[in-house]
């Protein structure tokens, strides 16, 4: 199984800085845009799990407690992440 941050399993593209400080991307010059864009373009990062029993799935929809919830935990605001996951919110 490969889920891809901005794919559906990970929908929210910010995690992508995580990766990128874990694994000292900038040493390889592969850079994030403002908007979490990978460059040069041809870069992948995903995360790979080896187990007979994983499956893909989505992560649908999500109510406005659990954004604030995720925007506290990140120290993000709240508008930060819904832009990050305009099509997962549950509300407008």
């Amino acid at each position: 199984m490969r889920p891809a941050i901005g794919y559906p399993a990970c929908p929210e593209h910010s995690e992508k800085g995580n990766l990128f400080n874990l694994m000292d991307a900038s040493a390889v010059n592969i850079k994030l845009t403002e908007h979490f864009a990978m460059y040069p373009n041809a870069s992948v990062l995903g995360q790979f799990f080896a187990h007979p029993e994983s499956r893909y799935f989505s992560l649908g929809k999500v109510g406005k407690d659990q954004v604030e919830n995720y925007a506290s935990r990140k120290g993000e605001t709240i508008g930060f992440i819904e832009k990050f996951l305009p099509t997962n919110l549950n509300y407008k």
